[in-house]
């Protein structure tokens, strides 16, 4: 007689991972790692960023200082000043960038899977240039009165989200597809184009001068009060969106009919996500001046490193985001030093050339 073996049937409940799910961990593990890996080499460049200038200060200095800011301390008379230089100027500078870089980059990956197409960016709604609008009627308005720094701000902030709000709400009542919706937001960015360009026609020198000189870019001029409204909207964003990593990714690679198969409230999660988007860069935009290609670039760097799953996609990208406009304000002190190039031409010098390669090398999804 002869005895054949079997394989014991499974007990219910049990589970048989098979080599698939052995590969789909090992993938988890090496997209923690790079995320790990992130995260370290984000905290050097924010250190070593600290060192760069005109004033020598060294790594030394810089772990000094925020020691003694954090746990308190006394501050001897030969490192006073070095001290001051860095808790005052250069820690402020460097963290403004990095916050306002991981915000635009979040807000574009937003966009990106939202309207599943890989070249938009934060300010295809025309939140920029309404953005840049409502600084420039503040600052003609004030003419030579001195603004206070939150005037300028608000008028920037209030012109970005309520262009948003219009633009969203024409959307939505109008159920616009999203090609619709991208060509709105195109209108919105030429009328206030226009309209800026028409205050500065106008303009005299003094007020000219301040309305470019905003429309740069710039973390030049970092209080910790920026720091601080900035990182906490990006640190409060970015769970949010985690959240809804999976409709995001049942959207962005399923499309909207095959997400909705799958149980997904498209409308409300594309609607809210995109306010959630164009509020990220109307905040930066109206603490840094116009910063664009960060929201464009930093998503494909991330998307490069650990792929386009929104799960882990989005915290690279607020660290990609963060290092490149932390690499681009570096650069803008050291290229013509000690005269400082504004961030905002920096990345546009950096982000032109990548956007012309992603635009002849597109592709049709966004994996």
């Amino acid at each position: 007689m002869t005895t054949t073996l079997q394989r014991p049937a499974p007990t219910p409940g049990a589970s048989d991972p098979g080599p698939g799910a052995e590969v789909s961990r090992r993938r988890e593990l090496r997209k923690l790692v790079i995320l790990a890996v992130g995260v370290v080499v984000s905290l050097a460049a924010l250190v070593v960023s600290v060192t760069i200038g005109t004033a020598g200060v060294g790594i030394g200095d810089v772990l000094r200082s925020v020691q003694v800011s954090i746990l308190g301390g006394t501050i001897s008379a030969d490192f006073a000043s070095s001290y001051a230089v860095i808790t005052q100027l250069r820690l402020p500078r460097v963290l403004l960038a990095f916050a306002a870089g991981a915000a635009l980059s979040v807000s574009g990956v937003l966009m990106q899977g939202l309207l599943r197409n890989p070249l938009v960016s934060p300010f295809t709604l025309g939140v920029s240039p309404a953005a840049a609008f409502g600084a420039a009627l503040v600052i003609t308005l004030a003419g030579t009165n001195q603004l206070p720094a939150w005037a300028t701000i608000a008028g920037a902030m209030v012109m970005a989200l309520a262009v948003s709000a219009v633009v969203l709400g024409i959307a939505t009542a109008r159920r616009m597809a999203v090609a619709t919706l991208l060509l709105l937001g195109i209108a919105m960015t030429q009328i206030f184009e226009a309209l800026t360009s028409a205050l500065q026609f106008t303009a005299n020198e003094n007020t000219l001068q301040a309305i470019i000189r905003w429309t740069f870019g710039s973390v030049n001029d970092a209080t910790w009060n920026d720091v601080l409204i900035v990182g906490i909207v990006t640190l409060m964003a970015i769970p949010v969106t985690l959240l809804f990593s999976k409709d995001l990714n049942a959207i962005a690679f399923a499309g909207d009919d095959a997400a909705r198969s799958f149980g997904v409230n498209v409308g409300p999660v594309r609607i809210g996500l995109i306010a959630l988007s164009v509020a990220l860069a109307a905040v930066v935009v109206s603490f840094c001046g116009i910063i664009g290609f960060v929201g464009l670039v930093g998503p494909h760097i991330a998307r490069l490193a650990i792929g386009a799953d929104h799960r882990h996609l989005l915290p690279f990208a607020a660290l990609s985001g963060g290092l490149l406009l932390l690499v681009a304000d570096a650069v803008g002190r050291t290229v013509i030093a000690p005269a400082v190039v504004p961030v905002g031409i920096v990345v546009a010098f950096i982000g032109g050339p990548v956007f012309i390669y992603l635009i002849l090398t597109r592709r049709n999804t966004l994996k």
